[in-house]
């Protein structure tokens, strides 16, 4: 049976990705800053304390691990309160290719955090992302979802064991991992249960959707989706509008600029991505891009 989220995670994967093992000696405290990138925490033993910007302080025990799916600036550290230094500015020690320990302190045999910095290949305003919250625990999942405490010990032995090949292997299970915790939030309804999210359930439309996240350089016209959900051109373009929120024209238009605004960040040039995309001149392509995004093409970093 045709499965719109499955389709959809296909295409979701995982770059840029650094892992680190930190074991502090408390009291300690790191913050994490706000930015492209998201973030995975897993408490292999000890404990630790959370606290996500604005947000209460949420306490993590062995075992623990927390996904901020869109870069969300928080603080980790061993209680609330404590000083807390810049991750950024943390010694590092390469414990084997991809791995690195971050501590400043010896380790006194209590907490031993891994942590995953991910770049996702997907915007952040991408409605995949856009629907999920700042912070997923992934207690409350792994009730519903038995595979995720195997994949978390599956990455706790590869750091553990600094063997050759782990950064490759453990960037294989991270991509598993998140797309295994987005499904399950998606699929134990977590989640809003109208708007877009409601909209990837629907048989119909999520699998128009989900052609459209396959292809999303493609420029979809109203009757090729409407062929897709094997309905009369008009009748789709109402029920899509009436579950999306949008127009199918807007929709394509959108995830278009968002997989350019992918490529831009990877370094491609502007003209580049205007001709892959179809455009007669990049002049074009950048109006465009400006009346969607609302920035020009030449002001998306690398």
């Amino acid at each position: 049976m045709f499965d719109p989220l499955t389709e959809m995670l296909r295409g979701l994967r995982l770059d840029g990705v650094e892992y680190g093992r930190c074991m502090p000696t408390a009291p300690w405290g790191a913050s994490y800053a706000p930015g492209e990138t998201a973030y995975f925490h897993f408490v292999a033993n000890g404990s630790a304390w959370l606290q996500p910007h604005n947000s209460d302080w949420v306490e993590l025990k062995a075992g623990d691990s927390v996904l901020l799916p869109r870069g969300e600036g928080h603080v980790l550290s061993s209680s609330p309160g404590v000083p807390v230094k810049p991750l950024k500015l943390m010694s590092r020690k390469t414990v084997c290719e991809g791995i690195v320990d971050v501590c400043d302190q010896n380790y006194d045999g209590g907490t031993l955090l891994f942590f995953t910095v991910l770049r996702f290949n997907l915007d952040q305003e991408h409605p995949l992302l856009r629907m999920m919250p700042s912070v997923m625990q992934t207690r409350d999942l792994a009730q519903s979802e038995p595979t995720i405490p195997g994949l978390l010990n599956a990455m706790m032995r590869e750091v553990n064991m600094s063997r050759v090949g782990a950064g490759g292997i453990l960037s294989r299970l991270a991509d598993v991992l998140t797309a295994t915790i987005i499904r399950t939030w998606v699929e134990n309804g977590y989640g809003d249960p109208s708007g877009w999210l409601a909209a990837v359930r629907n048989p119909d439309i999520g699998r128009v959707l989900a052609s459209v996240h396959l292809k999303p350089t493609h420029s979809w016209s109203v009757d090729e989706l409407a062929n897709v959900m094997g309905a009369s051109r008009s009748s789709f373009a109402q029920r899509f509008v009436d579950a999306v929120g949008v127009t199918p024209a807007r929709y394509v238009a959108k995830m278009r600029m968002h997989q350019a605004k992918q490529w831009l960040r990877e370094g491609r040039r502007v003209s580049s991505v205007a001709e892959v995309l179809g455009y007669e001149s990049e002049a074009s392509f950048s109006r465009a891009f400006k009346r969607m995004m609302g920035t020009s093409p030449s002001r998306v970093k690398v």
